[in-house]
């Protein structure tokens, strides 16, 4: 990851995204990617694309999403206190505490989810994790009127006020879920670009919104570009670190590289051929399974019309959904690799269709 790359990647994560709320993101997104596309597009909801013109008009789908999870505000208490919900699966057991950047009408502005202390608080022993509709956020303020005339109101998203920051080689940041899958796409358009050999399909790198809550983005993008095989990218639970059962949570490990996924939403002949990829190019993989569904853009994404060929490739991510995601820049790298080969590897002939 050269000085650029970095620039782009912490830029990216830093501008803050939740989902309904992606445009700022998209917009840093675009720039970056749009000298090394024939073309960068964006539908009514925010789902941005790049399109690299191959030598057929058959297409390829890279998609990742755009969108991470945070909060916005329910209610304005009269003594100037804001109440709370979810976007996406926004964890209440790790926000007491924690700082807000709040998108205002008016600006950004800070704000603290409270804590009260441990002195005041009964029956420590018993606690749970807080319910959403406990938490409460400090702006400052003394009023329902000040708080407005900050530029404050209901239905205001907010996201965490953390930023990236390395932990002995690896990243660690907010929102890494699943921003760095936008990152990692960016990094095979533009090497496909770069390349001396221009690809057989004409590639078209999704960044869609609204993945956080179903998979809307990408189902929107899907039918209006119907490629012919998809390729999802987002990001899978590292089960290595203390308190996961591998029995109940598979085996995957930071560092290990990429993962494959088999079954449900996954195309075998599209999963078999990355599997080839990455044994042709030495690239390390790591596999994974799914009994019922992803959980991920792929769901969307297969069943559209009569069906797109996918297959998810995800990057190991430990601490998901929390402040403190970490990657390994090994996987990025080694992710960025299987993609770019996948692509270069694909044929005319090449439908991924099963015949009787």
């Amino acid at each position: 990851m050269n000085k650029a790359d970095k620039t782009f990647l912490h830029e990216l994560l830093k501008t803050p995204s939740p989902t309904g709320f992606e445009m700022p993101g998209q917009r840093v997104w675009a720039d970056y990617i749009k000298p090394h596309a024939d073309k960068v597009q964006c539908d009514a909801y925010g789902s941005t694309w790049a399109t690299l013109k191959g030598k057929s008009d058959k297409i390829v789908m890279l998609e990742s999403h755009a969108d991470e999870i945070g909060y916005i505000i329910k209610q304005i208490t009269d003594s100037g206190f804001l109440r709370l919900d979810r976007v996406g699966g926004s964890d209440t057991a790790t926000a007491r505490g924690r700082r807000l950047r709040i998108l205002g009408t008016k600006g950004e502005v800070t704000g603290i989810i409270g804590n009260t202390a441990i002195h005041l608080r009964k029956d420590i022993a018993n606690e749970k994790a807080p319910k959403i509709h406990e938490l409460w956020v400090d702006v400052g303020a003394t009023s329902r009127k000040e708080v407005e005339n900050m530029g404050l109101r209901v239905g205001l998203p907010a996201v965490y006020a953390d930023e990236p920051f390395e932990l002995n080689g690896k990243i660690v940041s907010r929102a890494l879920d699943n921003r760095i899958g936008g990152y990692i796409c960016a990094q095979v358009l533009k090497n496909l670009a770069k390349s001396k050999t221009k690809p057989e399909f004409t590639v078209v790198c999704l960044n869609a919104v609204q993945e956080e809550i179903g998979g809307y983005g990408a189902q929107m993008a899907t039918h209006r570009l119907m490629p012919d095989v998809a390729l999802c990218l987002d990001v899978t639970h590292a089960t290595d670190t203390p308190g996961i059962s591998h029995a109940v949570h598979g085996d995957v490990k930071l560092g290990g590289g990429p993962t494959v996924t088999h079954g449900t939403c996954n195309h075998p002949l599209v999963i078999d051929r990355l599997v080839k990829n990455a044994k042709d190019k030495k690239i390390p993989l790591q596999h994974e399974s799914s009994s019922r569904y992803s959980g991920t853009d792929t769901d969307s994404i297969f069943v559209t019309r009569e069906g797109v060929p996918s297959g998810l490739v995800s990057l190991p991510l430990r601490c998901m959904h929390s402040v403190v995601e970490t990657a390994d820049p090994k996987d990025i790298d080694d992710t960025i690799a299987l993609m770019t080969e996948f692509v270069l590897s694909l044929k005319p002939t090449d439908t991924f269709h099963h015949v009787l």
